[in-house]
């Protein structure tokens, strides 16, 4: 009888242990869970950014050396083309690997929630009315945060070749349409002389017999004669902005932005590089066009909406940088004004495709 008592005892003791034990187990995983969906894992897509963006200013680096006709002449540069464009094809490979690889980062931080205090109470500054000959009449809001210095809008982008060497040739054999310059006496587009007659290039500029095209933003130090004082469509990225609207909100050529494509998820740092039509907003150079995966031919390119512009008024100094400089002062003002999550929450109203979240943008 003894026995069968501590038989009994023995069994009930390994019957509660191993109900003690699912129980902690059980525990266990709750607390897990809890965790999971209190502290989820954020997606750090800087380092995929980075190579993306080192990928292309290779790209553009070697695509450049090959367009540049001062780098064609002697039979000895002839012979060093064909490595060279087989280096451009590898960069071309390589710029779609890691736009790939950035892509699914993207996605994949898409899918975690943003911050609570990602919020966006965006107040509407103005309206502005769309209205240029050739373009889809709309008004578009600008908005700002509530105590902020930076303003956005979602627009369109024609795309702007001024700038660039090749941008207009008296034969309108340039990257853009030559009307677009101006007319005889009425140049906008081109340098000019204090006669008014737009200055053509000579046999040790760029692309002799082409027009200077002028931009807004210009390297002070260099003759209006010279090319090289004006920012580059094709190589610069910058947005254009209506020269009246500018100045009521205190934006200045050579201020930053950071502009978003809300249809693909790409981005780009720009700065102010020109001023446009006083009835068009929603431009931006050749250059930064290719960054957002739009269509970048001056005369047939560019998107009818779905561009989300972020521009930061007296961010610059006046002065044209480098792509470098304007990444790394875009990126600073992008951070400090709240980052990609607050952009994607002020502009949900506007489209529904979430734009990834990444910590900055070519």
């Amino acid at each position: 009888m003894q026995r069968k008592s501590a038989l009994l005892l023995t069994g009930m003791l390994l019957g509660f242990c191993a109900i003690a034990q699912a129980q902690d187990a059980s525990s266990q995983a709750a607390a897990n869970s809890e965790v999971s969906e209190t502290q989820r894992p954020e997606v750090d897509c800087s380092a995929l950014h980075d190579a993306r963006t080192q990928a292309r200013q290779i790209l553009e680096r070697d695509r450049h050396a090959l367009e540049t006709p001062s780098e064609i002449g002697s039979s000895s540069q002839l012979q060093n083309r064909r490595p060279l464009r087989i280096d451009l094809l590898q960069d071309m490979k390589e710029v779609d690997r890691s736009e790939l690889e950035f892509e699914r980062c993207g996605v994949e931080h898409s899918k975690t929630e943003a911050p609570a205090d990602s919020k966006c109470a965006s107040e509407e500054i103005l309206n502005f009315q769309m209205s240029h000959e050739g373009d889809q009449e709309r008004t578009i809001p600008i908005l700002r945060i509530p105590g902020g210095a930076a303003y956005f809008y979602e627009a369109g982008m024609t795309i702007d070749a001024d700038g660039a060497p090749n941008a207009y040739h008296p034969d309108n054999t340039g990257l853009d349409d030559l009307e677009n310059a101006g007319v005889p006496g009425r140049w906008e587009g081109l340098a000019k002389d204090e006669s008014g007659e737009p200055y053509i290039q000579g046999p040790n500029d760029p692309f002799p017999g082409y027009y200077v095209s002028s931009t807004a933003l210009t390297d002070r130090t260099k003759s209006p004669n010279d090319p090289a004082r004006y920012v580059d469509a094709t190589r610069i990225p910058y947005i254009v902005l209506p020269g009246m609207m500018a100045r009521g909100i205190g934006m200045r050529p050579g201020d930053f932005a950071v502009v978003f494509n809300l249809k693909n998820g790409q981005s780009s740092y720009a700065t102010f590089g020109d001023v446009g039509p006083i009835d068009r907003i929603g431009e931006g150079s050749i250059a930064l066009a290719r960054n957002l995966g739009i269509h970048s031919d001056a005369r047939n390119g560019g998107a009818r909406s779905g561009i989300v512009y972020l521009i930061f008024p007296g961010s610059g100094d006046g002065w044209p940088k480098t792509i470098d400089q304007i990444n790394a002062e875009a990126d600073k003002l992008l951070q400090a004004w709240g980052g990609i999550n607050l952009l994607s929450s002020c502009m949900q109203p506007v489209s529904t495709p979430q734009m990834a979240g990444v910590k900055g943008a070519n």
